[in-house]
């Protein structure tokens, strides 16, 4: 086999965030044609250095589950961060927008007894969220080399963006529907660009947690095989 059909069946076995799978592939396809160079300076034709360089390199078999576990990596990296920083600035984006409006005399006065609960609890959920995130990503990061099992800690982050999405959702809801808030609330400047702030988050995360969950279930779904 040559480099370009070797590498091409290797970037077909990996599964991942665009950029860092390139990088893999790259990376080998560099490590093999240094290997080829080497075998052609001592007297082989291209092809055949080509091929013995492949056959030393290992079969993709062999090589795609570590580069694997380096993207699963990545792509918990990706959303641990995000995790970390959205779900704080969302809370703190709409603590701002609450304390701003409304003001004195308006329904804001009227909340019913739970409304408080419900609204740190939401506060509390975000935050522990995102500390999760930022846990995870010293865990996926620095702390790499510690962890035996870098798979689960990414299964987990997409799990817990899978829990904490909707449970942020129906907390805000009743939030929004008990507030007695006017009806022109969701038009003001302020609270528009706050909803598409949190909705661009939301979606960024939900892609995340979705494509960590499937890398870790591809790779144990491999594993049992």
């Amino acid at each position: 086999m040559l480099i370009d059909d070797y590498v091409a069946d290797l970037s077909r076995a990996l599964a991942g965030p665009a950029r860092p799978k390139r990088d893999l592939v790259v990376e080998a396809r560099d490590s093999l044609a240094d290997a080829a160079d080497a075998l052609e300076a001592d007297g082989l034709d291209r092809a055949e250095a080509e091929r013995l360089a492949v056959a030393e390199f290992g079969e993709v078999t062999e090589i795609a589950p570590g580069f694997q576990d380096e993207l699963t990596a990545a792509a918990g990296r990706r959303l641990a961060a995000l995790l970390f920083l959205s779900l704080p600035v969302s809370v703190l984006i709409w603590s701002a927008v609450w304390r701003l409006y409304p003001t004195a005399g308006t329904p804001w006065e009227d909340r019913p007894v739970w409304y408080g609960v419900v609204s740190r609890t939401l506060d509390y959920v975000q935050a522990g969220a995102g500390v999760y995130g930022g846990i995870a990503l010293l865990a996926l990061g620095r702390g790499a080399r510690w962890i035996r099992r870098p798979r689960t800690v990414t299964r987990s982050l997409g799990m817990t963006v899978m829990i904490a999405l909707p449970v942020c959702g129906l907390l805000s809801s009743a939030l929004t529907l008990t507030s007695g808030l006017p009806s022109e609330f969701d038009r003001m400047l302020p609270v528009a660009l706050a909803e598409l702030v949190t909705s661009a988050f939301w979606g960024l995360l939900l892609y995340g947690a979705t494509r960590c969950l499937r890398l870790t279930r591809a790779r144990r779904a491999t594993q049992t095989d």
